[in-house]
């Protein structure tokens, strides 16, 4: 559904459906409750001032009865946000396609406590263009190749093909050396390199952490493949099959080898402020497929590096 309202500093449009009865007089009175958290009066200032408007664009007033409009439409009002002190690294651009390094930290999309610090935003601001938008998602813990589609007249060609799976993605993590490490014998749970994780994941509505489901048929697949280790830490490759929430955390830590620093698995830890000098050692490091439009081969490459991975002299293999 169209936003009737312009992408404004970055920032689209949020859409509310509203109910067609119920207890409340009025569009109002809805959002006042809807909205407990915020005062009133102030919602009440935002009809007033014109800023709250049906789909087809028209203005609605406090007054304004329900069951005339089912949705209605506004902006959010910026939360003072916590400064994400790293940028957003532009690779590549055309007509069609913006690629870019997302930092660890930095969301991809506008959501909760974050408007102005999330890498479409950020992006749109600075290229001065209101019609990126993302192909693909990275958790906000995770850093690396992010691909964001240019115009709205391309964009179904390329999200296409993440759909079907046609996007080859490949990620590398540092995980502490599992207790069990035989440097003789490189393996993950019993199972030496090269192995293929397999389970079944489900998100829950209110669960922050995905579940798995050893009763059902598997729906998520990762290749973990063997860069290095030291005497501190291991240095996977991951090749998703599948494209699971929180896949490559789960499937790790599922073989013994949790990634360093993640707060969410093996084991969700109590929520703290981000620490800076702690990111999650998972990042998106290269992208390949076929150019839907022009039928050439395409890859990009990070630059970014994980900081905990190991040096030069590490062990190699595989």
């Amino acid at each position: 559904m169209p936003s009737p309202l312009p992408v404004r500093d970055g920032v689209g449009a949020t859409r509310l459906r509203v109910p067609a009865v119920g207890p409340w007089d009025s569009v109002g009175a809805y959002m006042a409750e809807r909205f407990f958290h915020l005062d009133p009066e102030r919602l009440f200032g935002r009809f007033d001032r014109g800023e709250i408007v049906a789909t087809d664009g028209s203005v609605l007033t406090r007054q304004t009865p329900l069951g005339v409009h089912d949705f209605v439409w506004y902006y959010r009002e910026p939360p003072v946000e916590k400064q994400i002190p790293f940028d957003v690294h532009v690779l590549h651009q055309d007509d069609d396609l913006v690629v870019v390094d997302k930092p660890h930290f930095l969301p991809t999309t506008p959501g909760g406590k974050y408007l102005q610090n999330s890498a479409l935003v950020r992006l749109r601001n600075a290229l001065g263009n209101p019609d990126l938008t993302p192909i693909h998602r990275l958790d906000r813990a995770t850093a690396g190749l992010l691909m964001f589609s240019a115009r709205p007249a391309t964009r179904g060609a390329y999200q296409l093909l993440f759909e079907r799976r046609q996007v080859e993605k490949v990620y590398e993590a540092v995980s502490p050396l599992p207790k069990d490490w035989d440097p003789q014998a490189p393996a993950l749970g019993g199972s030496p390199f090269p192995l293929v994780h397999r389970n079944h994941i489900v998100k829950l509505r209110g669960n922050v952490c995905v579940q798995v489901d050893p009763d059902r048929e598997p729906n998520a697949e990762t290749l973990i493949e063997l860069i290095g280790f030291d005497e501190r830490v291991l240095h996977t490759l991951l090749r998703p099959h599948s494209g699971r929430m929180h896949q490559l955390r789960v499937h790790l830590a599922e073989r013994g080898a949790g990634i360093l620093n993640d707060g969410f698995y093996p084991e969700l830890l109590p929520e703290t402020p981000d620490d800076f000098d702690r990111p999650l050692q998972l990042l998106a490091r290269e992208l390949r497929f076929t150019d839907p439009l022009t039928g050439a081969p395409r890859e990009f490459f990070t630059r970014l590096t994980l900081r905990e991975a190991p040096g030069p002299d590490a062990a190699r293999r595989g």
